[in-house]
């Protein structure tokens, strides 16, 4: 049975203008997108197909480095970038323990968020 294609970019941010911008951008370079204002949020829906997954960290109840370790300890490799205001270096070194696979500072540069979602592309 040929495994299910891996086509589908999650955002993960409590700021409805920010999940709004990035599904734009993700959908004008042809991609699909779910969207989710909290980390339980996407919890609950289990997608299977994900292609990478796109989290801020500062958000309530579930930060989005809690969000990834749930995942990583789950054993669920899905790409994930991690978007956080002022990621202060204790924010890169616990990323790098968890298993986030980038790290960006807001604002961040299009052209590396555009780099990691292309690199996610050709894992698939």
């Amino acid at each position: 049975m040929a495994e299910m294609a891996r086509d589908t970019v999650a955002v993960v941010d409590s700021d409805e203008a920010e999940r709004h911008s990035l599904r734009f951008l993700l959908e004008v370079i042809g991609h699909k997108v779910e969207t989710f204002a909290s980390g339980a949020d996407f919890l609950k829906a289990r997608l299977e197909k994900l292609l990478c997954l796109i989290v801020d960290h500062h958000m309530p109840d579930m930060t989005g480095l809690q969000l990834a370790e749930r995942l990583r300890a789950e054993g669920d490799g899905v790409p994930i970038m991690l978007v956080a205001g002022l990621p202060a270096p204790a924010i890169y070194a616990r990323a790098v323990e968890v298993g986030v696979d980038e790290v960006l500072e807001k604002p961040f540069d299009e052209g590396l968020f555009l780099a990691f979602i292309d690199a996610a592309t050709h894992q698939v």
